[in-house]
Protein backbone atom coordinates (compact mmCIF):
# COMPACT_ATOMS: atom_id res chain seq x y z
CA UNK A 1 0.00 0.00 0.00
CA UNK A 2 1.23 3.87 -0.10
CA UNK A 3 1.68 5.89 3.04
CA UNK A 4 0.12 8.34 3.70
CA UNK A 5 -2.96 8.38 1.62
CA UNK A 6 -4.55 10.76 1.06
CA UNK A 7 -1.24 12.93 0.23
CA UNK A 8 0.30 16.05 -0.38
CA UNK A 9 3.12 16.49 -1.61
CA UNK A 10 4.26 12.99 -1.84
CA UNK A 11 3.81 9.33 -1.19
CA UNK A 12 5.60 6.26 -0.22
CA UNK A 13 4.55 2.64 -2.26
CA UNK A 14 5.87 -0.08 -0.22
CA UNK A 15 5.73 -4.13 -1.89
CA UNK A 16 6.95 -6.98 -1.70
CA UNK A 17 7.91 -9.17 -4.45
CA UNK A 18 9.65 -12.27 -5.18
CA UNK A 19 13.07 -12.09 -6.40
CA UNK A 20 12.38 -13.70 -9.75
CA UNK A 21 9.36 -11.51 -10.21
CA UNK A 22 11.73 -8.59 -9.60
CA UNK A 23 13.51 -8.60 -12.89
CA UNK A 24 10.77 -7.42 -14.58
CA UNK A 25 8.45 -5.14 -13.02
CA UNK A 26 6.93 -1.98 -13.09
CA UNK A 27 4.58 0.49 -11.39
CA UNK A 28 2.84 2.43 -13.25
CA UNK A 29 0.31 5.71 -11.86
CA UNK A 30 -2.48 6.26 -13.69
CA UNK A 31 -4.88 9.29 -13.72
CA UNK A 32 -8.79 8.87 -12.59
CA UNK A 33 -9.11 8.63 -17.28
CA UNK A 34 -7.00 6.00 -17.67
CA UNK A 35 -3.87 7.71 -18.63
CA UNK A 36 -0.62 6.80 -17.59
CA UNK A 37 0.66 9.37 -15.65
CA UNK A 38 4.18 7.94 -14.29
CA UNK A 39 6.34 4.58 -14.37
CA UNK A 40 9.15 3.54 -12.48
CA UNK A 41 10.74 0.84 -13.30
CA UNK A 42 12.48 -1.51 -10.17
CA UNK A 43 15.64 -1.87 -9.71
CA UNK A 44 16.18 -5.20 -9.22
CA UNK A 45 19.88 -5.50 -8.80
CA UNK A 46 19.49 -5.49 -5.12
CA UNK A 47 17.32 -8.56 -4.55
CA UNK A 48 15.39 -7.63 -1.74
CA UNK A 49 11.47 -8.66 -1.05
CA UNK A 50 10.64 -4.96 0.02
CA UNK A 51 10.50 -2.30 -2.18
CA UNK A 52 9.76 1.31 -1.79
CA UNK A 53 8.98 4.23 -4.00
CA UNK A 54 8.49 7.73 -3.56
CA UNK A 55 6.09 9.55 -6.09
CA UNK A 56 6.11 13.01 -5.79
CA UNK A 57 3.03 14.16 -7.78
CA UNK A 58 4.76 14.84 -10.76
CA UNK A 59 4.15 12.99 -14.23
CA UNK A 60 7.08 11.44 -16.18
CA UNK A 61 8.34 15.12 -17.67
CA UNK A 62 8.75 16.16 -13.93
CA UNK A 63 5.08 18.43 -13.94
CA UNK A 64 3.04 18.50 -11.06
CA UNK A 65 -0.10 16.96 -11.59
CA UNK A 66 -3.71 17.99 -10.28
CA UNK A 67 -5.53 17.05 -7.03
CA UNK A 68 -7.34 13.99 -7.36
CA UNK A 69 -7.63 10.23 -7.18
CA UNK A 70 -4.77 8.61 -9.13
CA UNK A 71 -4.38 4.76 -9.51
CA UNK A 72 -1.22 2.85 -9.17
CA UNK A 73 -0.29 -0.63 -10.43
CA UNK A 74 2.16 -2.87 -9.84
CA UNK A 75 2.92 -5.62 -12.74
CA UNK A 76 5.48 -8.19 -11.91
CA UNK A 77 6.42 -11.08 -14.44
CA UNK A 78 3.60 -12.61 -16.16
CA UNK A 79 2.17 -13.58 -12.84
CA UNK A 80 1.85 -10.40 -10.96
CA UNK A 81 -0.59 -7.40 -10.76
CA UNK A 82 -2.02 -5.32 -8.28
CA UNK A 83 -3.94 -1.80 -8.73
CA UNK A 84 -4.44 0.22 -6.27
CA UNK A 85 -5.97 3.94 -5.14
CA UNK A 86 -4.32 6.85 -4.07
CA UNK A 87 -5.68 10.45 -3.52
CA UNK A 88 -3.19 13.73 -3.56
CA UNK A 89 -4.78 16.83 -2.20
CA UNK A 90 -3.35 19.83 -2.68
Amino acid sequence: GNYPNPFNPETTISFSLNPEDAEDAELIIFNSKGQKIKTFHINSSTLQSIYSITWNGTDNSNRSVSSGVYFYKMRAGARYTNTRKMILLK
